[in-house]
């Protein structure tokens, strides 16, 4: 009788996706609650609008950067105390965020709460990968990208609210209300998923050497620049979506966030066929579905500009486009990650912060360009459609 230890996994069911989702929405909520406060911190704290602009992207560079040692603690110490450790830092920074008095301060908090909110980025895709086989874990992580993706909807009208009633420090209050939530949510709800004897001892050398096989092996590097592209795509239209709508095409701010839930309602219904499909055809037929898919968005994208299709031939295609993020990244995940199972933690590491950083660069590069034509936006996520696909089929299709 074999009496060898094995984790006790949780049954998939509608509470342990509203755990892990809520994990998940934590770096979401941190970045998009405080957008609408924004000019009223720069004018509380005496600075420019760019000063307070920064603490984004310090938060978003943290992040990159906590993902890297995040994985490999995760693989080392196991999926629990990475988790709460960090879980646990995110809301003391959002509390210190709350009271800080200076624009310095608060970037510098700032940064290190993007680094721990990483844990929960990188960790809830390694204990999801321990809990459930191939197709299981695209499922489950299809739909936990649809509740991290809908946190940045509802966010914005959370902390806008917020900021209006109570001022703009309640934000960080919240956020640190939220953070100790899901740490009683995750000791209720998740155990630990890694057994002792699966663990790697973290060593900086195996760490660097893990890494580098991660990027010395084709199959990977094209299944992570494949999600890397479709994500940037993303913040390609988040940089510079409210410009075309509103300044080029003269959409009113409360209709373009009409227009932003017709991208969300299309990522329910390609969620929901990814959910019920992926069992049936596989994780390489769905990602070729989602792939192409967003292929002819982005080329459709393309040609609305060429032929100056006006704002209603570009919607369509941005919901496409915006509606194939989950199938594309659950389903890349998922291949990556049951082909390095002992390092499940520092594979989803180097993915998740190639994923940032890619989609960093490209708004920022997008950032740059003229913001009163609509060739910035589309081009470029045409061009990372194309990528995204480029990779796929040229080394991530071996897996």
């Amino acid at each position: 009788m074999n009496t060898t230890a094995k984790p006790e996994t949780p049954q998939l069911s509608f509470v342990l996706f509203l755990v892990l989702g809520a994990i998940g929405s934590l770096t979401p909520l941190a970045i998009d609650m405080y957008l609408p406060a924004m000019p009223t911190i720069a004018r509380d704290l005496g600075v420019e609008a760019g000063a307070v602009q920064i603490t984004l992207t310090a938060y978003t560079a943290g992040f990159a950067l906590g993902q890297l040692l995040h994985g490999p603690l995760a693989d080392s110490f196991g999926r629990r105390p990475v988790l709460l450790t960090g879980v646990f830092l995110f809301g003391i920074a959002a509390m210190v965020s709350a009271t800080t008095t200076g624009i310095d301060a608060l970037t510098y908090v700032r940064t290190a709460q993007g680094f721990a909110g990483a844990a929960a980025a990188v960790v809830i895709q390694a204990v999801v990968r321990d809990m459930f086989d191939r197709e299981d874990f695209a499922r489950t992580m299809s739909f936990i990208t649809l509740v991290i993706t809908l946190a940045p909807l509802v966010a914005p009208l959370i902390g806008g609210h917020l900021a209006l009633w109570f001022g703009w420090r309640s934000i960080f209050w919240v956020l640190a209300i939220f953070a100790a939530v899901v740490i009683a949510a995750v000791l209720w709800k998740i155990p630990e998923t890694l057994p002792v004897e699966k663990r790697q001892p973290l060593r900086f050398r195996t760490t660097i050497k893990n890494y580098v096989s991660l990027c010395m092996n084709p199959v990977a590097v094209g299944l992570v620049l494949s999600g890397a592209f479709s994500f940037a795509g993303m913040f390609a239209f988040l940089t510079a979506g409210s410009f075309v709508y509103i300044d080029i095409f003269g959409v009113s701010p409360d209709q373009f966030g009409y227009l932003f839930g017709l991208n969300i309602i299309t990522m329910i219904i390609m969620t929901t066929i990814n959910g019920r499909v992926v069992k049936k055809v596989g994780l390489h037929g769905m990602l070729r579905f989602g792939l192409t898919v967003q292929l002819i968005a982005g080329l459709g994208l393309f040609f609305s500009w060429i032929f100056d299709l006006g704002l209603w031939g570009i919607v369509p295609f941005v919901m496409l486009f915006i509606g194939t993020l989950s199938t594309i990244g659950s389903n890349s995940m998922a291949l990556l990650l049951s082909a390095y199972p002992t390092m499940a933690g520092t594979a989803s590491s180097l993915a998740g912060t190639l994923r940032f950083g890619t989609g960093s660069v490209v708004g920022a590069v997008v950032s740059f360009m003229p913001s009163d034509s609509v060739w910035p936006m589309t081009v470029t996520m045409s061009a990372c459609a194309v990528l995204s696909a480029g990779f796929y089929w040229i080394l991530g299709k071996k897996a």
